[in-house]
């Protein structure tokens, strides 16, 4: 059944290209070919493939930005490591006193807020009144430790509307922390 379908898909994607005079050499009988018609479905396919290519792309060019921020700044983390074993929607790095330097286009598709507006802020704008104040102590406590950490807080998007994000904090370092990398995602 999936061969098939695949080959009905194909054969209107064929059929679609032809000219007028083409289409009618070929003869087909209508009745036969209504019987056979499917529907479309390989654009479904082909539009989720693209996604996945687009976002590999995006993943990628984000990386290599804060790669070039690492060279800059002689970072001696190992970038590859962190970024291969953490999922992620949105990046936001900060200098050591916390003020937002960079965010990539998924931290803006996952808050409402441009990376115009988020630039030089704190990352705690983005809490609330649900927000735990157990959480944000947490995360204090790991940020002056300067070691990496995993929590769930509850944000804020632009609307207003809470929502769970997970974060995860790498220190970044040449000599001494100079940056922090919070890679982040809304979970359930």
């Amino acid at each position: 059944m999936k061969n098939s379908l695949s080959k009905m898909a194909c054969l209107d994607l064929y059929l679609s290209k032809l000219s007028k005079e083409e289409y009618d050499a070929i003869n087909l009988e209508e009745e036969d070919y209504k019987e056979k018609i499917m529907p479309l479905i390989s654009w479904d396919v082909f539009e989720e493939s693209k996604l996945k290519r687009l976002e590999a792309i995006e993943r990628k060019t984000d990386i290599d930005i804060i790669k070039s921020f690492a060279k800059e700044h002689k970072w001696k983390n190992d970038l590859d490591l962190i970024f291969s074993k953490h999922d992620f929607d949105a990046i936001v790095i900060t200098n050591r006193y916390q003020k937002i330097q960079w965010v990539n286009n998924g931290f803006t598709k996952m808050t409402g807020y441009s990376k115009k507006y988020a630039i030089n802020k704190h990352p705690s704008f983005l809490q609330g009144k649900l927000t735990s104040d157990k959480t944000k102590e947490s995360i204090r406590k790991h940020i002056n430790a300067n070691k990496p950490f995993k929590e769930v807080i509850i944000n804020y998007k632009k609307d207003k509307t809470p929502y769970k994000c997970e974060i995860s904090v790498f220190p970044l370092y040449n000599n001494k922390t100079t940056h922090f990398v919070a890679l982040e995602r809304e979970v359930v």
